[in-house]
């Protein structure tokens, strides 16, 4: 991963470094390498994840098709 520092300004492209990291789920996989996570756990996990996005998307279709 590269980012272009232009015009000796670290701030911004710092800024941008951390959204890029932001949006690859950088930071999310840290967070979760911080400590050991039981294979189980990590299914639950997922599982969980898996229900929500289907929820959300159940409610995005519905709240398409009621507006047509």
């Amino acid at each position: 991963m590269q980012i272009v520092v232009r015009d000796n300004n670290v701030d911004q492209a710092l800024r941008a470094l951390k959204k890029k990291l932001q949006r690859e789920g950088v930071y999310r996989e840290m967070k979760l390498r911080r400590h050991y996570e039981k294979p189980s756990e990590k299914r639950a996990r997922e599982k969980a994840a898996a229900v929500r996005r289907a929820r959300k998307m159940e409610r995005k279709r519905a709240e398409r098709d009621g507006m047509k």
